[in-house]
Order: structure tokens, then C-alpha cells, then sequence
């Protein structure tokens, strides 16, 4: 589930940052939590089941 949304949340940083050229600070929020997503992901193993 994490993983998964670290996924679409690094995708959607790429594609935000990449094609439309957005330079605010509000994109990269996005990749901060897909950062934290991926880090709470690694924490916790694959163990957990939600």
C-alpha cells in the first residue's frame, strides 16, 4: 500500500515538475511524502497487512 503510493506520488512529481514546469514549493511537497511514504514503508515491513 505504501510502496504503491510512493509510486504514484513520485510519478506525479515527475510529471508535474517535468512537463508542466511547476517551480512552486507546493510540488515538491508531493515528493516529501513520497519520501515519508516509502521510509514508513521500509519501517514496517511487509509484515503488516494494512
Amino acid at each position: 500500500m505504501l510502496l504503491g503510493l510512493f509510486i504514484i506520488l513520485l510519478i506525479a512529481w515527475i510529471f508535474g515538475f517535468v512537463v508542466f514546469h511547476v517551480a512552486s514549493a507546493l510540488i515538491h511537497i508531493l515528493i516529501i511524502l513520497a519520501i515519508i511514504s516509502l521510509i514508513v514503508h521500509l519501517i514496517r515491513g511487509r509484515g503488516h497487512a494494512t
